[in-house]
């Protein structure tokens, strides 16, 4: 293709790419800045044909400048995006937790009262979790943490990949239950806390009863703290939005449900990172048994210290400025 053709064919493309790069911070850009990278990739292209087809060095110049500042905004984008993630992880969303306190310690109090209360209780009356768990599911989680195990919590076909891909579905799936439920006036995120908590409850208590406490203990600790408070910020945020559906307040329901939607989502966003985190620790850590189940404990009850002084203290600084 001739020089003036090709100029004819992309000068729309070049046009906008500059009008993108020269937008004053605030103004509307001459595309959307998901569409930088595609954009980008086809400016190099253009100037790589350039350079092949010795088009005249006027054009080779402007698109090779072209190329290196878009580099640069494309990048630069990355950076604010990367540090967007940064501020919501470290300032934002542990100032979030902290603001909606009142929901999340009742979601606390439905999932950790069933689940420790049965804990107690199963030490007492052991035979009470047939009234709980089916009797395959309690032969599964013999086979699961039998002390002869070779991984804790796994079967010997599975991997350490594919667990982690069936933990953050799993997860994932538990928590997005327990943060639909809020649209039912609360009570499927109610039901979906005290539930997961009596389950766990009841294969903790169990287990430990049965002398199968070392075993479970061990690989429980490492991603409990994560997983758990995932379990308890998604039904916070459920029963943000069941708020918003029993008392609207002065706003119609439909209002009150977008006001609530925001700080809900958020926390949503939050937990669904520590549900991954989660999965990564009980695919990778969790199954280990060449590790002492000292260290496993002492590392699980670090998590937990960690992860509530996290939500404790993190981003108060910058609040404070």
């Amino acid at each position: 293709m001739k020089q003036a053709p090709f100029e004819a064919a992309h000068r729309e493309d070049w046009q906008a790419f500059e009008r993108y790069l020269e937008a004053p911070r605030g103004a509307t850009p001459a595309f959307p800045a998901a569409e930088l990278p595609q954009r980008y990739r086809r400016l190099c292209q253009h100037l790589a044909l350039a350079h092949e087809r010795q088009y005249s060095p006027d054009l080779v110049d402007r698109l090779n400048l072209l190329a290196l500042r878009g580099h640069h905004a494309l990048y630069a984008n990355r950076r604010r995006q990367s540090q967007r993630l940064a501020d919501f992880l470290l300032v934002a969303f542990p100032s979030l937790v902290r603001e909606e306190w009142r929901v999340v310690g009742v979601a606390a109090l439905l999932f950790f009262g069933p689940l420790v209360g049965l804990i107690a209780a199963l030490q007492v009356w052991p035979e009470f979790v047939h009234y709980l768990l089916h009797p395959q599911q309690i032969a599964s989680f013999h086979d699961m943490y039998d002390p002869g195990n070779r991984r804790l919590g796994m079967r010997e076909a599975d991997t350490h990949f594919a667990m982690f891909g069936f933990y953050i579905w799993n997860n994932v799936r538990i928590g997005f239950q327990t943060f639909a439920g809020g649209m039912l006036a609360g009570l499927g995120s109610v039901w979906f806390l005290a539930s997961n908590g009596l389950m766990i409850g009841a294969v903790a208590g169990y287990l430990t009863q049965i002398g199968f406490g070392g075993t479970f203990w061990s690989f429980v600790s490492g991603h409990s703290s994560l997983e758990l408070l995932a379990i308890v910020l998604s039904g916070a945020a459920g029963l943000r939005l069941g708020m918003a559906v029993i008392r609207p307040g002065a706003r119609s329901r439909k209002a009150a449900l977008v006001a609530a939607a925001r700080p809900a989502v958020r926390l949503m966003y939050g937990a669904a990172l520590m549900f991954c985190a989660a999965a990564f620790v009980e695919a990778f850590w969790s199954p280990l048994t060449e590790v002492p189940f000292e260290v496993k404990i002492g590392a699980g009850l670090a998590g937990w210290a960690a992860l509530l002084a996290f939500f404790a203290l993190a981003g108060r600084a910058r609040a404070a400025r």
